[in-house]
């Protein structure tokens, strides 16, 4: 064998290797999608995902803030001092856990933040009566 035709031999052998498992690979959909078709869905999945954690974080944002208004209008009222009232927000729903003294304060406290702008509605989980040791 002269050495020009196993410089070509050795080159095709190695092709044929290597595509041999995709000439046999079977697929159970009859139809598969084409080559491009996966690259527009794998667009379309990244820029959902891009979409998702963009529309998360502009949530966030506006959780944060709902809290903090509600934190403040808690602290600006006379009605609510020596309550120990923490407040959480997730979608626009607040959650209010801690104590209160009275059953009215916990009251008060609840239509403070069911005023407050950006609120969709209220959980009030406040004990009342019963001191908290929180870390909140």
């Amino acid at each position: 064998m002269n050495f020009r035709k196993a410089g070509l031999v050795v080159p095709m052998f190695a092709f044929a290797l290597a595509a041999a498992p995709l000439a046999f690979a079977q697929s159970d959909n009859p139809n598969p999608p084409s080559a491009s078709a996966d690259m527009n869905a794998a667009g379309h999945s990244s820029e959902n995902a891009v979409s998702e954690a963009y529309h998360g974080t502009k949530r966030a944002v506006k959780d944060t803030a709902i809290t903090a208004k509600v934190k403040t209008a808690l602290h600006e009222d006379k009605d609510i001092s020596g309550a120990d009232i923490h407040v959480d927000t997730v979608a626009g729903v607040v959650t209010l856990s801690g104590s209160a003294p009275s059953a009215e304060m916990s009251q008060r406290a609840e239509e403070l933040a069911q005023q407050t702008k950006g609120v969709r509605s209220v959980k009030n989980v406040i004990t009342i009566g019963a001191q908290q040791n929180s870390m909140k």
